[in-house]
């Protein structure tokens, strides 16, 4: 029995799938990587995208975080979709991504943890005024401190800060406390697979969860490189496009 059968059967055999999702699915609806030789990082220092820097430069970190980080043209592709067809089905439980652009709520799933937050939306720093990217792009558009909150109630000593709800280096979102963690573990524990997808696994926290499942959770991998978890028990790995993986897989299932 080949690796895409085998995945097959233990995919048709699940009711709770969770999934895992990086930057490797989104590169196939044209959305560049961080990490690869043609990502984001080969071009900026990891530092552009701090809390730090945000503080200190804002309007430069805005003009990065617009060019590289918005993508709001971009169109989910087959691996998202056939995600959104599998939660349908009652196969998968949970998505849980490291990315940011949304492509899974776009491609119709619904049960999807956004770990690392989303380039949708912005949030002022002292009263908490939601924006969305496209109210501050059509700032911009007028006002050189777009980034500035001007209905806030704040001290006018300072300039109330509109941060994009990402979760920066230095910084930590929703999902980042002791409940959010919970949540996330409890969901990989009671998973019957575990599916990880175009996602090295070496960022933490993130790449500490495939180690809360259970021993006898079989785990699927599908990603270019390499992860720490390849070898281990009952789990099958696939070096190839997600998208055309997963619409091999999705082919046996509907035999």
């Amino acid at each position: 029995m080949d690796t895409i059968q085998s995945c097959s059967e233990i995919v048709a055999n699940s009711k709770n799938i969770v999934v895992l999702t990086g930057a490797g699915i989104s590169t196939e609806s044209g959305i560049k990587d961080f990490r690869s030789r043609t990502g984001i990082y080969h071009h900026a220092p990891e530092y552009i995208l701090s809390i730090d820097y945000f503080h200190e430069q804002p309007k430069s970190f805005y003009e990065f975080a617009f060019s590289n980080l918005y993508h709001p043209n971009a169109l989910p592709n087959k691996g998202h979709q056939i995600l959104a067809k599998w939660e349908q089905e009652g196969r998968i439980d949970w998505i849980i991504t490291q990315n940011i652009d949304g492509l899974h709520q776009k491609a119709g799933s619904k049960k999807v943890i956004e770990f690392h937050g989303t380039m949708k939306t912005a949030t002022c720093q002292n009263c908490g005024k939601k924006y969305t990217s496209d109210d501050l792009l059509i700032r911009k558009q007028t006002d050189e401190k777009f980034f500035v909150c001007r209905e806030c109630e704040a001290d006018q000593d300072f300039s109330p800060l509109i941060k994009p709800d990402v979760v920066l280096f230095g910084d930590a979102g929703e999902w980042f406390t002791a409940g959010g963690f919970e949540k996330i573990l409890n969901r990989i524990a009671e998973a019957d697979c575990l599916v990880i997808l175009g996602t090295s696994l070496k960022v933490t926290p993130f790449s500490a969860f495939p180690q809360y499942k259970n021993n006898d959770t079989p785990m699927i991998i599908i990603n270019k490189g390499d992860t720490p978890y390849d070898f281990a028990p009952d789990t099958f790995v696939i070096r190839d496009s997600i998208g055309r993986t997963l619409s091999e897989i999705d082919s046996y299932l509907n035999k």
